[in-house]
């Protein structure tokens, strides 16, 4: 029985769900967009007398009219609209949310796949619960939460523990650890929808794990069925521990008719009639999409279910090539260990001197102490003496050699970095190490190879701690040498990278990769073929390129490498760093720009400063050369050619000109 009945003809409703393009989302979303109002309150009688009397065209209009119009958010805004959706809120307060939740008649609420969803879920409830005085007609609040709730309550009878709960045992439950919050907005739901349900109706909808329709839970047992890889799918633990689950549309059939009945009990329980096992289901699984084959692993395996096996790789090439900046770069994203020969030769030699240095104070009180373990004590004291011994060689090897260590000690030192556990478990990225044929062939052997192993044309190698990729970058000398001069001088300090010492260990590089037996033979012999990277083509300073080349040839991560987060939060510092180096650029070119300006500016003052000095010095000069003539000019020119004005004044002849010359030319013959 419903808690009202339907007084006027069905209409459209408007219903608010939040993400419409999560996997429940959509599903639902989809299947009630197709819903008539009020179709799941007629009977089966009812619905055959009314197809026989209404016409299909009657039928179709009808249902276009007093279908459920789903509008709501989404998880990502990138996303896009759903088809079936009205409207798309992208809101940007709870104001504006609130003030959308009060357009629609029925809200939905699915807390079963974002957790972060539960405190807007109770919010939204309470918000709305605080306006009921205003509503003019009942609204409708439907939490879909989920069955884990339940998941450590007793069973109703302790005696027979098949027999299923009801909806009536909601008050009995209790929730597993994870899901407390769950239980606590169910709760708060349940009592907001008791204060007046005329006007504020809710209901908690306790999902089972849902499936179909594109899979949820049960996504990951299709996907290894399907794949085949490795064809048994695996059941944790026992698999006799019992699955409650519904079809996604049967949930949405569910809400459909919650949002039709309005039904009394305020708690449901959303659970398939049928009761399965863990192991029944992926058997199910098994046998319809995969091989049938199946394979019980521990239950604590369950977060390891991925293939994590190691990963080793060789980075190989000239000095100054990057090694260290890409091999630094792939240990971060495949979170593997960075191996460098100084820096293993160094903890070597500091764990050899930790061995040791107990030595004395562990004499210094014998006597001291009662009667021990003297197997204990002499399996110490050779393991320090050994340690002793290994030590003294090794520091007079060094000493003889100017610090350098002979391939000898150095093979050993690596040998034991690359088969301890860490690098057995994650992997490794060997930089630089091993240079010859040698030397690899001395550090990836067997250490006791048989006669026929030895005989062998090809080398006998150890799998457990060869690489398994071989990157080879590759540059010309004139690029190296570039390279290395623009370098700041606070990294070439201290290091081989000075002119003469770079020249040097590249002639050294060069020669030793010219030979017919090179590293890279090595590993052509052993069938592990290099893949080369020509550094100088690629134009690459910050070698962003040549890690995506390398991340591509060896695929993805194999152990677990990078998170959503993590690789979100990288792109951000990347995206971050690109920008801070944007606008240090600008800055840095404002700033040359300013100084070449002022630098103009300050030219352009100084030289008209000069042009001035220069037009004034001219014209001191002119001045001072001018002097003799105006004084010539004065006594011997001045006089006749005012008497001449004079006359030419009291004649007024046709032509003054001429006759001012003619006058000059007869009474002063010598100007």
């Amino acid at each position: 029985m419903s808690e009202e009945s339907a007084e006027e003809p069905a209409q459209g409703r408007r219903v608010f769900l939040n993400h419409l393009d999560s996997y429940c989302g959509r599903s639902i979303g989809e299947y009630l967009s197709t819903c008539v109002v009020g179709a799941s309150l007629e009977s089966i009688e009812d619905e055959e007398e009314e197809e026989e009397d209404n016409s299909a065209a009657e039928v179709s209009s009808r249902s276009k009219e007093g279908v459920y119009q789903i509008v709501g958010t989404l998880s990502k805004p990138e996303s896009s609209k759903p088809s079936f959706a009205e409207e798309i809120y992208a809101v940007s307060s709870r104001e504006e949310l609130l003030s959308h939740l009060l357009e629609c008649e029925i809200v939905l609420y699915n807390i079963t796949e974002d957790t972060n969803q539960i405190e807007e879920a109770m919010w939204a409830a309470s918000a709305l619960h605080m306006e009921i005085e205003h509503f003019t007609r009942q609204k409708l609040f439907i939490l879909i939460s989920t069955i884990m709730s339940w998941a450590k309550s007793k069973p109703p009878d302790p005696e027979d523990p098949e027999v299923a709960f009801t909806d009536e045992d909601y008050r009995r439950r209790k929730a597993h650890p994870n899901f407390t919050d769950h239980i606590n907005a169910e709760k708060l739901i349940l009592k907001l929808g008791k204060a007046s349900k005329r006007k504020f109706s809710t209901y908690i909808v306790a999902s089972g794990h849902q499936y179909g329709a594109g899979e949820g839970v049960l996504h990951y047992f299709f996907k290894r069925g399907w794949l085949s890889e490795p064809p048994a799918i695996p059941i944790f633990g026992d698999g006799n521990n019992f699955i409650p689950t519904i079809h996604i549309l049967d949930l949405a059939a569910v809400l459909q008719n919650v949002a039709d009945h309005r039904p009394k009990s305020h708690y449901i329980l959303a659970v398939d009639a049928s009761i399965h096992t863990l192991q029944e289901l992926v058997k199910c699984i098994s046998k319809n999409v995969g091989s049938g084959r199946t394979e019980k692993i521990p239950t604590e395996d369950a977060f390891l279910s991925k293939d994590l096996t190691s990963l080793k790789i060789f980075v190989h090439g000239p000095p100054g090539v990057g090694k260290s900046t890409i091999a630094e770069q792939l240990c971060k994203h495949y979170k593997l260990h960075h191996i460098k020969s100084k820096d293993v030769i160094s903890e070597a030699i500091a764990n050899l001197e930790e061995i040791v240095a107990p030595k004395e104070l562990a004499t210094d009180n014998v006597g001291e102490e009662g009667e021990g373990d003297d197997g204990e004590e002499e399996e110490q004291g050779e393991n320090v003496e050994e340690a002793q011994e290994l030590l003294d060689a090794v520091k007079e090897n060094m000493e003889q050699n100017a610090g350098q260590l002979d391939d000898e000690y150095v093979t050993k030192f690596m040998k034991n970095k690359l088969k301890s556990m860490p690098c057995r478990n994650q992997g490794y990225v060997l930089d630089g190490f091993p240079e010859t044929y040698e030397q690899a062939n001395d550090l990836f052997n067997f250490e006791s190879e048989d006669e026929q192993g030895a005989k062998s044309k090809i080398p006998k190698y150890d799998t457990l701690i060869t690489p398994e990729f071989v990157i080879s970058l590759t540059a010309s000398d004139e690029f190296l040498i570039n390279r290395i001069i623009n370098l700041p001088e606070s990294i070439v300090a201290g290091t081989h990278y000075t002119q003469d010492q770079f020249l040097k260990v590249l002639n050294v590089f060069r020669e030793l990769n010219t030979d017919d037996k090179t590293v890279l033979n090595y590993f052509d012999e052993i069938e592990i073929h290099p893949q080369f990277i020509d550094v100088d083509k690629l134009e690459d300073p910050e070698n962003r390129f040549i890690v995506k080349e390398i991340i591509k040839e060896i695929g993805e991560p194999r152990n677990y490498g990078l998170t959503d987060e993590e690789k979100e939060e990288l792109e951000r510092q990347a995206a971050e760093e690109c920008l801070v180096k944007e606008a240090q650029e600008k800055a840095e070119q404002e700033r040359k720009e300013a100084e070449e300006r002022a630098e103009r500016m300050a030219n352009w003052e100084e030289w008209n400063k000069h042009l001035e000095e220069v037009k004034r010095q001219e014209q001191e000069l002119l001045e001072a050369q001018s002097v003799p003539l105006r004084n010539y000019l004065m006594r011997n020119v001045m006089p006749m050619l005012m008497q001449g004005i004079n006359e030419c004044c009291r004649i007024r002849p046709d032509d003054p000109v001429d006759f001012l010359a003619e006058y000059l030319f007869k009474n002063s013959p010598d100007i």
